[in-house]
């Protein structure tokens, strides 16, 4: 038996949140073309007959400009420090941009072995895959490199066949049917926020928080009461939609995939909430169990 911890570290919107639920086979982390997404450190256990790896979904790495930029580079490279192995996730469809070096300059600075992972190599010619690898290579010296397309689950089992070298710790951290570190209620205000940040595109910024206020499990059912929280009262009306229109989208949406996630029929409610105050909005959230979003 093998273990380990490895994060997922890149740019934003590279395909970080994508390539841990593929690794672990379920839907752990949201996805969205918008960036920064991801805004807490997300733990994804993979589990075989020989290894088990603990696969941690960052925000992504970038330069911050406001309060949650900041919080979310914190978090990032706290579990940057904090694992066995590094995976530098890139899109090979982009060119090297001043994030990447930024991310990059980092890495010098870890005494851990870090591995290149090229993702989505399914949208360019095999050719100009050498290329874009010696570009990589000419800024650091990568312990592994390994093309992948996280969406297409191509060169999975080759990074998992590798990361089995670098394992050094024989301990069993979870039980075999863990998936996640998270709890439901986390995974299902997470569902909700997905579809709000998707259906309403970049109408509405991505500081948007949203809670679960009530969770009750039944035999067969699941009653969920959640609350989306903005900060101006035009983004509460984006939410809402025409007499309640996109925020019945979001909610049937969201609820098709917490029922798949649950197994069980849900009866969900939403509310919008505005918190324009920041120090209302930072104790609301603390009495939650949230940390503060601010984005000034």
């Amino acid at each position: 038996m093998k273990s380990g911890f490895v994060s997922l570290t890149g740019r934003p919107n590279v395909g970080k949140s994508t390539l841990i639920n593929t690794l672990v086979g379920y839907k752990i982390a949201i996805t969205s073309d918008k960036a920064q997404t991801t805004r807490n450190n997300i733990q994804g256990i993979y589990n075989d007959d020989d290894c088990q790896i603990v696969f941690v979904d960052t925000p992504g790495i970038h330069k911050p400009k406001h309060k949650l930029g900041q919080r979310l580079n914190d978090e990032a490279y706290y579990s940057v420090n904090d694992v066995d192995i590094v995976l530098f996730l890139v899109d090979v469809t982009e060119k090297i941009g001043a994030g990447d070096k930024y991310i990059i300059n980092k890495f010098k600075e870890l005494d851990k072995p870090v591995f290149l992972l090229l993702n989505k190599i399914d949208k360019i010619k095999k050719e100009k895959l050498f290329e874009i690898i010696l570009s990589y290579n000419k800024l650091y010296e990568f312990k592994e490199v390994i093309p992948i397309s996280a969406l297409k689950n191509d060169g999975i089992d080759q990074l998992i066949k590798t990361l089995k070298k670098y394992l050094k710790d024989n301990v069993k951290y979870f039980p075999d049917e863990d998936l996640t570190n998270t709890t439901k209620e986390f995974r299902v205000s997470e569902l909700i926020r997905e579809k709000v940040l998707r259906l309403t595109n970049d109408e509405v910024p991505h500081t948007v928080t949203c809670v679960v206020d009530e969770y009750i499990e039944k035999k067969e059912k699941v009653i969920i009461n959640a609350t989306i929280i903005v900060e101006r009262d035009s983004v509460k009306s984006i939410i809402i939609g025409k007499q309640g229109s996109m925020l019945k989208q979001i909610g049937t949406k969201a609820r098709i995939d917490i029922e798949k996630m649950l197994d069980k029929k849900v009866y969900l409610s939403l509310f919008v909430k505005t918190i324009k105050n920041w120090r209302d909005k930072e104790k609301y959230l603390k009495e939650l169990g949230f940390y503060d979003i601010d984005d000034n």
